[in-house]
């Protein structure tokens, strides 16, 4: 199975201010043109949400370090009944 790819936020930052530009997965992220004030939200956090940004440089090591796939999703456990 795939991994998926980790969805962030894009803005534009200048003094005290971020401009949201929109939401997108890392790889989209990655492609995009370098620009200052351009930062993303933390590929760990929630996209439009959280207010942890990085750069695009951080961004970039942060998806290389994360090589290890998603943790499998959690059945839940089945009742039996006894008749």
């Amino acid at each position: 199975m795939p991994k998926r790819k980790a969805i962030v936020e894009a803005a534009l930052e200048s003094g005290y201010e971020r401009q949201a530009l929109g939401i997108m997965n890392t790889e989209q992220a990655l492609k995009l043109e370098d620009s200052d004030g351009l930062v993303f939200s933390h590929p760990d956090k929630e996209a439009g949400v959280t207010d942890h940004f990085v750069d695009q440089d951080e961004l970039r090591r942060l998806v290389r370090r994360s090589t290890s796939p998603l943790p499998p999703l959690q059945s839940q456990a089945r009742t039996t009944r006894s008749s």
